[in-house]
């Protein structure tokens, strides 16, 4: 389990899905983790699905500039365009700041 920095930033991704194209969406999303992960500042993902589309995702970046640099990515505009038009039925996206973190397991 990671912990991440104060100042570090944290893009959460509230979405539903569509029916439509489940192995596209599986494959672009596997993909769009594989290059978020080669990244400059990228620190990590969390992500949770629901049976009925709902999702959440979080991806966790050293600074803002690095949350910037991986939205502007190529691939990644081209991907999000496509869940735009197939994938999702809506979503919202908000960035905030991390003040602190801290985890516990058994």
């Amino acid at each position: 389990m990671n912990t991440f920095p104060p100042g570090a930033v944290a893009v959460i991704f509230v979405n539903r899905r569509s029916e439509a194209d489940e192995p596209g969406y599986s494959a672009a999303a596997e993909a769009m983790e594989r290059a978020a992960e080669r990244q400059p500042g990228y620190l990590g993902i969390d992500s949770v699905r629901a049976a009925d589309g709902q999702g959440i995702t979080v991806s966790y970046w050293a600074s803002e500039e690095d949350a910037i640099a991986w939205r502007d990515d190529v691939d990644h505009a081209a991907t999000r365009a496509k869940g735009r038009d197939r994938w999702y039925d809506s979503y919202r996206l908000v960035v905030a700041g991390i003040r602190r973190d801290y985890a516990w397991r058994r």
